[in-house]
């Protein structure tokens, strides 16, 4: 058994999402520009909710 642990087991966990998006991604054959569109489309609606939480906060 290998006793070693994976360079992911500490990273931070924004790190391993990303990782695990981009396999997911890369395992669906989706083209870059599309992931890259969608991307967009993802960050601006986390934007948005990021921005109603800091307000419900104040």
């Amino acid at each position: 058994m290998n006793d070693q642990t994976s360079p992911l087991h500490d990273a931070p966990q924004h790190v391993k999402l990303a990782v695990d998006l981009i396999m997911l991604l890369e395992q669906n054959e989706v083209p870059p520009e599309e992931v890259l569109q969608a991307l967009e489309i993802v960050k601006q609606d986390f934007l948005n909710k990021a921005q109603s939480q800091l307000e419900q906060k104040t």
